[in-house]
């Protein structure tokens, strides 16, 4: 950073990057967030050298005596004067320019790059040196410094935002070992062991529950807010914190293939993914870093080939020389090199920030041009659990009562969802014999001599029992009740829909995006659901080949810049989101094939984050955008003032690093854009 030992901070995105293809250069390591005194540390350098650099100018400006003055060495063989100025500004140039003089050298000799930015740097700012304009010369790296540092706090805000939001393993696992509670490192755990979690302490280790039943706050993993309540045998995944007792869990993975470690692996290394913008950058700073040192070079020679051509024309070394100076940090791409991978960081941090996990730059260039979503519905749209929506009956209350003491010998998730909605009520009970589970149509029992029914309409009719006309017009799941050949009403059951699923649709459709729903459920329920939510087109009865298919002529169809993504739970839709040239999943917490197939991973199962991706890319190509024309723009002007000799190694200096500064400034506004 300011000290220039770790190298330049875009690099950071890989850290063992060292050439073109890898982002430039060299590294900062930021996976620690920096504190305070660290910040003071690395800034240190540039400041000071700064302050010499401003003080020395003034001087210089002034014109004060003693600073125009030399040191005249004598040897035996030669005398030497050295200006107070050399002096002055040499001092604090060893400490910002002499180490990325040092890393250049190391590129060259390691990895035989012999153009790059930070050859091209210094080679500009030891030739300023050489021929008196040591301010300038010193300049170059005490901007190029600062730069640096402005650039490392963004990156390691951008990772504060992807690390504090995913990195919440504890240190200790508390493990039940020859009937004793100990503490050891999570890594120590093996599969099939126990664990206790304390009250307020946070899981370490996969595991399914042995505790009956446990609520869990899950908000350091999804963002929710509202504890989650988790049942026996159920899975509960490391990071969540136990909000109200003491539980053990028995520990399904090991410490490096828990979900949560998975994730935070794949965050760490979402920037290998180059987008298609940052890929062109890299080739193009790789082609045009030699021009550029053709071109400074024949700045200098030129002149002096036409001197000797054209009899009586004037050649001055210094002052072409200097232009070339000029020339070499004026084209110097940092800017771009710099400003372009870290927006895309940004944006990635943006999005863990939110709940989005993005695998790389490239799936977030992608959103930006997504013009079809092609949506699953159960636990896509809906919660993917059954609900009691509506009960129709004269007597509701003796219909509950009945309906509960049949359902609950059940295993069906149906007969569950009707269950966990009448137990609340605390009915009284009812005995019932001989209960018979009927595979596809519902149950049955005895009740006092008298045949109790609770089904489908297959049962009924099986029964010679006519139910109400109305009710066979619902699309939904109804459960028919009848006792001793009477029709007594019935409930009408269905899997709900997600609370921010007409948001999203809303926000999707003002995007410009069109909206398609395949399911392998009732076609009557997937056409209801579309319509209660306004979704273009839907099609249900679909096997998972069947979906593939559909998608498969849905991309025949697009144009060849469109985006057509797919989202789903991750695991039955697996096949299509490897299709999809996007592919999102909902939950992948809880997915290990969610993790490895979507490119995207919603955590909170919120389908308006969808929306707020394709919000979050653009905000994020804005910015890109706004750089490389910032970039552009400012080299061209001072570069059209260069050749008629009115820009300076100053205005080559701020077309260079001080545009790389403001890039960098830009970019850091991703960090804090809130979205409403």
């Amino acid at each position: 950073m300011a000290n220039c030992k770790k190298g330049c901070c875009h690099a950071e995105l890989k850290k063992d990057d060292h050439h073109h293809d890898h982002d430039h250069g060299h590294s900062h390591d930021h996976d620690q967030n920096l504190s305070v005194q660290e910040i003071i540390q690395e800034i240190t350098p540039a400041v000071v050298s700064f302050v010499v650099l401003f003080a020395g100018i003034i001087m210089d400006h002034l014109g004060i005596s003693f600073f125009q003055k030399s040191f005249d060495l004598s040897f035996n063989l030669f005398s030497l004067s050295i200006p107070l100025q050399a002096i002055w500004y040499g001092i604090p140039f060893l400490s910002v320019g002499c180490p990325v003089i040092r890393e250049a050298l190391l590129l060259m000799i390691k990895e035989k790059d012999f153009f790059n930015e930070l050859s091209l740097m210094s080679f500009a700012t030891m030739g300023a040196f050489a021929i008196g304009e040591y301010a300038e010369g010193l300049g170059v790296m005490v901007f190029y410094a600062i730069g640096e540092v402005v650039q490392g706090l963004a990156v390691s805000k951008s990772k504060k935002n992807i690390k504090s939001l995913l990195d919440v393993r504890p240190d200790i696992a508390h493990v039940l070992r020859n009937d004793e509670i100990i503490g050891v490192d999570p890594k120590e755990v093996l599969i099939d062991e126990i664990i206790e979690i304390r009250t307020g302490e946070k899981v370490p280790l996969d595991g399914v529950l042995l505790t009956d039943k446990a609520f869990f706050n899950t908000a350091a993993l999804t963002g929710e807010s509202v504890p989650r309540g988790v049942k026996e045998s159920e899975e509960v995944l490391a990071g969540m914190l136990s909000s109200e007792k003491t539980v053990r869990i028995q520990v399904t993975k090991t410490y490096s293939n828990s979900t949560l470690a998975r994730i935070l692996k794949m965050v760490q290394d979402a920037t290998e993914n180059k987008s298609p913008t940052e890929q062109f950058i890299r080739k193009f700073a790789r082609v045009y870093t030699p021009i550029v040192f053709a071109l400074a070079t024949a700045v200098t020679v030129v002149p002096y080939i036409i001197s000797i051509l054209v009899p009586g024309s004037e050649y001055v070394f210094v002052e072409w020389f200097y232009k070339s100076l000029v020339f070499l940090v004026l084209s110097c791409p940092c800017a771009l090199v710099i400003s372009v991978p870290l927006g895309y960081f940004g944006g990635i941090g943006l999005g863990s920030h939110q709940g989005i996990l993005f695998k790389g730059g490239n799936h977030l260039e992608a959103m930006t041009n997504l013009k079809t979503l092609v949506t699953d519905k159960t636990g896509t749209i809906t919660k993917g659990v059954f609900t009691v929506q509506k009960i129709i009956s004269e007597n509701e209350n003796q219909l509950l009562q009945y309906l509960i003491a049949i359902e609950k010998h059940s295993t069906h998730p149906i007969a569950k969802a009707i269950v966990e909605y009448i137990s609340p009520k605390n009915l009284e009970a009812i005995a019932l014999n001989d209960v018979t589970d009927i595979a596809g149509k519902g149950v049955k029992a005895d009740f006092n001599g008298q045949v109790l029914m609770a089904g489908n309409n297959k049962m009924m009719l099986d029964h010679n029992i006519t139910v109400t006309p109305e009710l066979l017009g619902y699309a939904n799941t109804v459960v028919f009740v009848a006792l001793d050949q009477k029709f007594l009403g019935a409930v009408v059951v269905a899997d709900e829909i997600k609370e921010d699923a007409v948001l999203a649709v809303q926000q999707l459709h003002q995007l410009g995006v069109n909206i398609v729903m395949l399911s392998g459920d009732n076609k009557d329920i997937v056409t209801e659901v579309a319509k209660e939510l306004s979704i273009d087109e839907a099609h249900g009865e679909l096997l998972p080949d069947g979906k593939v298919s559909f998608f498969e002529q849905l991309k025949l169809k697009k144009a060849p810049k469109d985006i057509i993504a797919f989202v789903g739970d991750g695991i039955n839709d697996a096949p299509v989101l490897a299709l999809s040239d996007v592919g999102i999943a909902m939950g992948g917490l809880g997915s290990d094939l969610a993790i490895e197939t979507a490119d995207i991973i919603i955590q909170n199962d919120e389908p308006s984050k969808i929306p707020l991706a394709v919000r979050i890319a653009k905000a994020t190509r804005a910015v890109v955008l706004q750089n490389i024309i910032l970039a552009m723009g400012v080299k061209i002007i001072v570069l059209i003032l260069g050749v008629y000799g009115l820009a300076s190694m100053w205005e080559a200096i701020f077309a260079d690093v001080g545009v790389s500064l403001l890039a960098t400034l830009n970019s850091s506004r991703l960090l804090y854009k809130k979205f409403n």
